[in-house]
């Protein structure tokens, strides 16, 4: 989105601040670098917003509306490499 960001993030070793505060930095430089901002203008408006969710369905939800959102904004879907698909997680049962 050109103003904002959505992320669906699953439990990690890091707390949603720690994973919030790496991110705005990485991207901060990130655009810093390609001259989309100047060093000293401000990228990230605060430290983030947070929800966790309770269910696979929270989950699928949420994971849809993430992917929705350039659409509905009439950008280009989103896809990257990195991005793995939700698998149940931790819902499903192990073998």
């Amino acid at each position: 989105m050109p103003d904002h960001i959505h992320l669906c993030v699953r439990k990690h070793r890091d707390s949603a601040e720690t994973m919030i505060a790496h991110f705005q930095e990485a991207s901060r430089n990130a655009v810093i670098d390609l001259k989309i901002r100047h060093f000293d203008h401000p990228v990230w408006g605060g430290g983030g917003w947070k929800v966790f969710l309770d269910s696979p369905e929270d989950v699928t939800r949420t994971v849809k509306y993430v992917e929705d959102n350039p659409i509905k904004a009439r950008l280009t879907p989103q896809d990257w490499s990195f991005v793995s698909r939700y698998d149940n997680w931790p819902f499903h049962k192990r073998r």
